[in-house]
């Protein structure tokens, strides 16, 4: 068996190698094989990304502003010189690359930017992600089509029983041969449920779908290497959805490239197999090496390490465009841009963001903002429940008094796919949402004079720190976590109570972490009534808040919003006025300064 193969000649096997110095092309680099008097070694290099989310160039559209921290051109120098080192490499893709950035806008092109760009990098391999789904089946496949190398995700099956995708692709590079196994979160039908995006597929355990695949190959490769669009712990709790338990219970893998959590893991081993996953928008490329020896006329594995080659390193050298596919890629560039100018409306009034009062500490997470109730006021508007919730992942979100441009909207709500869902709840299930959500925050001590977050929440990957619309409320900071939320009422000033019956508008991805293993309300399910994404509604790409926002300032504001303070929540149990809190914000901006 090559499991007990690997176990016999793997004793020692988990070392991090660092391709690059400061910079890319600083440190001379290995030499492809080594001879001597030792047997000739063959190394092969497997470089992967994952979550690029459309950081094709450098460039975010929701700022119209460059941003040289990670993106294709920039990993394409790097690929490029990994090949030079060793022309035995292979590139590879973990999931998540069409969504996000303006990604979306090429979707009905005859060749997408996803497709332009990964064709001219030469990837082989091309593992779906959950976002790869959000646009249906019909547009995937045009996408897909478009794709010179092969597709992985094995877990994906047809209602007749076959597989949507491959579950496995063998790879030879100078004799050897790399069985590639690649699976897909099952989360995504969790992520989709009830809509028609992913109608008529299932999305199977990944586990049991990997052994299923690794008897498929075993005795036909040298090794088996996991592309799996998962991370390294399991998602909201939900068993085997990690590729920890991938991992576990499939020792014959040699490595994982993991995904989808948006983590930088350099080199990991998990019960003798190591995993790397490359963070997100391009900012990294995991780097697997597999040293190779022959014996006896077979390839015998030697050694192995991963590691995750970052795109701006320590001293912060960034690493530069490759200039070709820069080139190749302008003219979607520049239709993105346009399109991100668009002017939606005029903003007056007030800017529906305060600048933060303490640097680090931002405003639009710890008071109410126009911003938030603007987002709520559009929810209320097309969801038509008694309470929304929403969050807002960006803490430098900002939007000033002037012209709105359709920039501005994707910059503030970050979730692209995010929609309003509407269900059936209860005042307590309100309050015990509400209750999760001012978790976010630490519990105050005497003498506090400043909000402070509790840093695990804070390292979510997304915001947890959820805006309620509809109601009026208080979060009392000097209450401990489940007992902080105060005077509950509708706007007309009547208190809601636990046995009310009330509707509410959120997005699904939320309601399916609530009722999770890991979440405030498990164990309790709610009837989804309906949501903006329905075909009978708006649909699935018309009722997203962002595009519902657009279409609110148009047709309900006439192209004329005017923000004003809004007055619905706070928080209580800081003092905020005092003196002593005026000189500990001089002193931390002092600091922030470099005075």
């Amino acid at each position: 068996m090559l499991k007990q193969k690997l176990k016999q000649l793997l004793a020692t096997v988990t070392t991090t190698a660092l391709i690059f110095g400061a910079a890319v092309g600083t440190t001379p680099l290995k030499a492809e094989a080594v001879t001597g008097g030792e047997p000739e070694e063959t190394k092969i290099t497997i470089l992967g990304t994952s979550d690029i989310h459309g950081r094709f160039v450098p460039w975010d559209y929701d700022l119209d502003g460059a941003n040289t921290s990670g993106s294709l051109t920039q990993l394409y120098t790097i690929v490029k010189q990994v090949r030079a080192e060793n022309p035995n490499t292979i590139l590879v893709d973990i999931g998540d690359m069409i969504q996000g950035n303006s990604a979306e806008l090429f979707n009905a092109y005859p060749m997408s930017s996803a497709a332009t760009a990964m064709n001219a990098m030469g990837y082989e391999l091309w593992t779906m992600g959950n976002h790869e789904f959000d646009f249906g089946l019909d547009v995937l496949k045009k996408i897909t089509d478009q794709f010179t190398g092969s597709l992985l995700a094995g877990n994906v099956y047809k209602e007749n029983g076959d597989r949507y995708f491959p579950a496995h692709n063998i790879i030879e590079k100078a004799g050897i041969k790399i069985g590639f196994i690649g699976m897909t979160t099952p989360m995504t039908a969790v992520f989709k449920k009830g809509s028609d995006k992913i109608a008529g597929i299932e999305f199977k355990d990944p586990v049991t779908e990997t052994q299923k695949a690794i008897d498929e190959i075993e005795g036909q490769v040298d090794v088996m290497v996991g592309i799996m669009h998962m991370g390294v712990d399991n998602e909201n709790g939900v068993a085997n959805t990690s590729v920890t338990d991938i991992a576990n219970a499939n020792p014959e893998l040699t490595a994982i490239f993991a995904g989808h959590m948006h983590k930088l893991v350099k080199s990991q081993e998990i019960n003798g197999v190591l995993v790397t996953e490359p963070d997100k928008y391009g900012t990294h490329i995991s780097r697997i090496d597999l040293t190779f020896t022959k014996q006896d006329g077979e390839f015998v594995l030697k050694d192995r390490s991963t590691t995750a080659i970052p795109v701006k390193s320590s001293d912060g050298t960034i690493v530069n465009s490759d200039e070709g596919l820069l080139e190749l890629l302008q003219p979607y560039h520049e239709i993105a841009r346009a399109d991100a100018n668009t002017v939606i409306a005029e903003l007056k009034g007030i800017n529906m963001v305060p600048k933060n009062e303490i640097k680090g500490i931002p405003s639009v997470q710890t008071q109410e903002t126009p911003l938030a109730a603007f987002f709520n006021e559009v929810m209320l508007h097309y969801g038509k429940t008694d309470v929304v919730a929403h969050q807002i992942d960006n803490d430098n979100a900002k939007l000033d008094v002037g012209a709105i441009k359709k920039k501005d909207i994707s910059y503030n709500y970050q979730y692209a796919g995010g929609e309003v869902s509407v269900y059936n709840i209860t005042g307590k299930d309100l309050k015990d949402y509400m209750e999760w959500s001012a978790g976010y925050f630490n519990q105050s001590r005497p003498g506090d004079v400043t909000i402070s977050f509790d840093k695990t929440r804070r390292a979510s990957k997304y915001s947890t720190n959820d805006f309620f619309g509809g109601i009026t409320y208080e979060i009392d900071l000097t209450e401990p976590y489940g007992s902080r939320i105060k005077n509950i009422r509708k706007l007309d000033g009547t208190p809601i109570k636990p046995e009310d019956a009330l509707t509410i508008g959120m997005n699904a991805y939320r309601m399916d972490f609530l009722v999770s293993n890991q979440g405030p309300m498990a164990g309790r399910t709610f009837e989804k009534v309906w949501s903006t994404q329905d075909e009978d509604s708006f649909g699935d790409t018309e009722g997203t808040i962002r595009r519902l926002a657009v279409r609110y300032l148009q047709e309900v504001k006439n192209g004329v919003y005017t923000a004003v303070q809004p007055n619905n929540w706070k928080i209580v149990g800081v003092d905020m006025t005092s003196d002593v809190h005026k000189d500990v914000t001089y002193l931390i901006n002092q600091d922030f300064n470099g005075s």
